[in-house]
């Protein structure tokens, strides 16, 4: 008999639990990581939250992120923090090295959520893409 997620059995959706888990970096107030957390939640993902906003964001995890996602991905130009940045900060965000000092100074300037995933490749995504998700727990 298949485990069963509970928040599926109580809207009367019955599907396995999968053995995934992540890492999931984001800010808790975000409607994107709150509903990244849900569909996790509900598809029976295991999640480690790391809330960025309150604790900040790890140097050598947001160089790993930008290593393999590219720096591009990772700066959320449509939120926010970014429209409150005066002009010349915006501009000054040519290459890695100045993303990486922007959002290490602005946590909530990078796009959410992150997710790192327990095995399997590519190990990052960014972003809620639940399509992108499911094939993955599919595998």
């Amino acid at each position: 008999m298949p485990i069963v997620a509970p928040s599926l059995k109580r809207r009367g959706i019955i599907q396995p639990m999968t053995s995934a888990a992540v890492d999931l970096y984001g800010i808790a107030n975000c409607d994107t990581v709150r509903k990244a957390r849900a569909w996790l939640q509900d598809h029976g993902v295991e999640v480690r939250f790391h809330d960025y906003g309150k604790a900040g964001v790890d140097k050598t995890a947001l160089a790993r992120w930008a290593a393999t996602l590219g720096w591009e991905a990772l700066v959320n130009r449509r939120g926010t923090t970014w429209r409150r940045l005066d002009a010349a900060e915006q501009a000054s965000v040519t290459d890695a090295t100045s993303a990486m000092t922007l959002l290490l100074a602005h946590p909530s300037a990078i796009r959410r959520p992150v997710l790192e995933w327990d095995g399997g490749q590519p190990r990052l995504s960014v972003g809620f893409a639940p399509d992108e998700w499911l094939a993955r727990l599919r595998g």
